[in-house]
């Protein structure tokens, strides 16, 4: 497939920088000026938004302390995710009609409104809807991420091009966290919004020079899967009601409308001819639903890292630039084990596969037990060494869980589409776990040292179903691996 456009963007046709005649594809070539533009715009979205996750968790507790709303504290995040989810079911339709130039400008706009309108925000509820903005302009950049390399760059580049990207998610893990801090240390948390804005405006600028015009393919006419879409985000909005609603019945009756609704989700995708998940992931005696599941449990951990600001803030005195870092512990964890773990063999892979979840949750938990209050520098210490304990386990896995995605098909395009909704299970597992975490924080009522116990243990048993579910995604023979990255 290929593309052309008025100002001689490049194609798979493009005759590359050689060396003796042969194509370099070595990073120089990938960032030399003729592809600098195009390369930005790509990595620049997915970085946008893989900071956008951890950047508000550091900014989350002067946000608070300006404008109040705490009680909507896990909703911030949960309304960024669903409409992520949303539009990462969009990405194919909007790119296939408008290629990649307007779809990419489209992004990049509708995620610098969204941080326009936080900047802006007077208050919790307002900034709620900006998040809203911010995911559906978020969850549009990271998946055009990967789907714009094959017309954009040519074909010896694809695979650098698809490393950079990749490694755009471990840059917002560490990088996010530390700009978030650092804005709110200053006590200028809207100027973090502001600065996430101008880097939108620019990048939205390149497009039109840099990428393509026209789709330079047909565009994707397969129905949107609306009725499973309804479903869970009505789930999610009943589960971050269960946090605002009164204590007691009010509570229970809202957890379980969205345990209700969950399942008529499930029910909508196995009985639907249009799904959110691949067909497979509901066939009776394929590994798939297991694999997903898996990777639901292991994400679900990711959430505890919206909080540990708040928590190294209150009980551990940190400053707002510290705990931001704290709360990159388990990324940072989950990054660096990944580097390991790629190179372990097709059995290695699948004792990573069901070790994982045993580290996440020992991590989770021992987190918890050791949340106290007033808590010294030596704790603070372990607190950041057991976060990383539980990051690791992720890592461990992940790479390994595409790997079993694509073996769990014959078919090489059915394989395809099994790793790409990993990133959609991915999704689905934050907002839901968000929403969910809310509420576990409440039940805490006065006590913050409760309420940090509480919600990570809470977390802590939704990994734990992880550990059964990697025994069931890993049995059978060992596949030789292809990783996918962070």
């Amino acid at each position: 497939m290929s593309a052309t456009s008025s100002n001689d963007t490049a194609t798979t046709e493009d005759t590359p920088d050689t060396h003796g005649g042969e194509p370099s594809g070595g990073w120089s070539e990938l960032f030399s000026g003729r592809y600098l533009a195009s390369v930005s715009i790509l990595a620049g979205g997915v970085a946008l938004y893989a900071m956008n996750l951890y950047f508000t968790a550091a900014l989350m507790p002067s946000i608070v302390g300006e404008i109040g709303g705490e009680k909507y504290y896990a909703w911030v995040a949960t309304a960024f995710l669903m409409a992520a989810v949303i539009a990462s079911m969009l990405v194919s339709r909007v790119l296939g009609s408008w290629g990649a130039a307007r779809a990419y400008g489209t992004g990049f706009l509708v995620f610098a409104t969204g941080a326009a309108i936080n900047a802006a925000s007077p208050s919790m509820e307002l900034l709620i809807a900006g998040r809203v903005v911010q995911g559906l302009g978020g969850g549009l950049l990271a998946g055009l991420g990967y789907a714009v390399i094959r017309t954009a760059l040519p074909q010896h580049l694809w695979g650098r091009a698809a490393g950079l990207v990749s490694a755009m998610w471990g840059v917002g893990t560490l990088i996010g966290p530390a700009l978030g801090g650092v804005f709110a240390e200053l006590g200028r948390w809207r100027w973090a919004y502001a600065l996430l804005l101008a880097v939108a405006l620019i990048l939205a600028a390149l497009t039109r020079r840099a990428l393509p015009r026209e789709s330079g393919g047909t565009a994707d006419r397969s129905p949107v899967p609306v009725l499973s879409l309804v479903l869970l985000t009505l789930a999610a909005s009943a589960f971050s009601l269960s946090s605002t609603v009164p204590q007691g019945l009010s509570t229970i009756i809202a957890l379980a409308i969205g345990v209700l609704l969950l399942a008529a989700f499930v029910v909508a995708e196995i009985r639907g001819s249009v799904r959110v998940l691949p067909r497979l992931t509901y066939t009776r005696g394929n590994p798939l639903k297991w694999i997903y599941l898996t990777v639901a449990a292991l994400c679900a951990g990711v959430m505890t890292e919206n909080f540990v600001p708040l928590f190294g803030q209150d009980l551990g005195g940190l400053t707002p630039l510290v705990a931001g870092l704290l709360g990159a512990a388990l990324s940072v964890g989950w990054v660096l084990a990944q580097l390991v773990s790629v190179g372990l063999s097709p059995r290695g892979a699948h004792r990573a596969i069901r070790i994982a979840p045993l580290l996440l949750t020992g991590g989770l938990v021992a987190y918890a037990l050791l949340q106290s209050d007033g808590a010294p520098g030596p704790l603070v210490i372990v607190w950041a060494l057991v976060l990383f304990v539980a990051g690791a386990g992720i890592g461990l896995a992940f790479p390994h869980l595409s790997v079993a995605a694509m073996s769990s098909t014959t078919d090489p395009a059915e394989g395809a589409k099994a790793a790409a909704a990993l990133n959609t299970t991915q999704l689905i597992s934050y907002a839901v776990t968000s929403a969910i975490a809310g509420t576990l924080i409440r039940l805490g009522d006065a006590s913050l040292v409760d309420s940090a116990r509480i919600m990570t243990l809470g977390i802590a048993v939704l990994t734990a179903l992880g550990i059964a579910t990697a025994v069931l995604a890993t049995r059978g023979r060992p596949t030789s691996p292809r990783v996918r990255t962070h």
